[in-house]
């Protein structure tokens, strides 16, 4: 993922041939960037850092445009709403924060977790929102009053990522513990567990049709399971170094994902072959399409997202 203060950030601009459209790196954080998000109308992305901020940008002419403070831990998760409105972040300091995109300002905190809290996200409606901590929990929570809606255990270890199926009535959670969770948003309750992965599952998204997920590990691969069955279909990699970031383009047809060695993959979904790989030579924490799917953004330590053209 996944992942804005008052500070003058330095944007540092680097044109490149082909690349009119908008600037080659971000630079306005102090330290890593481990979450990334496009607001739904494309024009805005957001990013969290590990120098306890939250940052929106205009897209594609990079310029910062405001910073968003209060959390007092590294942010690991940003997340907007689908009608562009509201931008939640996830941090270190256990809470989540919901800001009203249009100013900034801050909506209201959510406590209730234990530990950090890895990741964030909104139900396709946005009446949920999802989190994922490394309290091994997963909650589900109303982002209109911030009251805890559920508590979903059942998870060993921490659980690093949460995401929603197009219809907003499935759940997957992806955990050191080495499996993926499959949980009926209704009923509160684990409907599947995708067991295969050697070793910590970092992040799982499900794919557009809702009948298969895929999900990067620490054991270097990434893996295509069918829900129904729960049963491992595709395996591709391993890949050179740990896969971190994860994204679906919005067709559906092309998987990203980047790694711990600032190894870039794209995947073709159906075939399962790579068709590109670009070393950008910085650690990936995370990753997305940009909004014309020509692009992928990324995040890195030292405060840089870069911009790499897809061919």
């Amino acid at each position: 993922m996944k992942s804005l203060l008052t500070s003058c950030g330095l944007l540092l601009l680097v044109s490149a041939p082909g690349w009119a459209q908008g600037p080659r790196e971000l630079k306005g954080h102090e330290a890593a960037v481990h979450g990334v998000a496009f607001s739904p109308d494309g024009k805005l992305l957001a990013t969290a850092g590990f120098d306890k901020l939250v940052k929106l940008w205009s897209y594609p002419e990079g310029k910062e445009l405001r910073t968003l403070t209060g959390h007092t831990e590294p942010v690991y998760s940003v997340a907007f709403s689908p009608d562009g409105q509201t931008l939640a972040s996830s941090s270190q300091d256990k809470t989540i924060r919901l800001w009203k995109v249009a100013d900034g300002s801050l909506i209201r905190e959510l406590k209730g977790h234990a530990g950090t809290v890895d990741c964030v996200t909104f139900s396709p409606d946005g009446k949920l929102l999802a989190t994922a901590s490394a309290d091994k929990t997963v909650k589900l929570w109303n982002p209109a009053d911030g009251k805890e809606m559920k508590n979903l255990p059942g998870h060993t270890e921490a659980v690093y990522w949460v995401a929603f199926n197009a219809d907003g009535k499935q759940l997957a959670s992806a955990s050191a513990d080495k499996t993926i969770k499959v949980w009926d948003v209704t009923a509160g309750k684990e409907s599947k567990t995708l067991k295969g992965h050697e070793e910590g599952v970092l992040a799982a998204l499900f794919t557009p049709d809702g009948k298969r997920l895929v999900s990067i590990s620490s054991d270097s691969t990434v893996r295509l399971w069918e829900i129904a069955s729960g049963m491992e279909k595709k395996k591709l990699g391993p890949t050179p170094d740990w896969p971190f970031g994860l994204a679906f383009s919005r067709d559906g047809k092309q998987l990203a994902t980047g790694g711990y060695g600032g190894n870039l993959f794209l995947w073709d979904l159906n075939s399962g072959k790579e068709t590109m790989k670009k070393q950008i030579t910085r650690v990936i924490y995370c990753l997305t399409f940009a909004p014309d799917g020509k692009a992928l953004v990324t995040g890195h330590e030292k405060g840089m997202c870069t911009i790499t053209p897809i061919p």
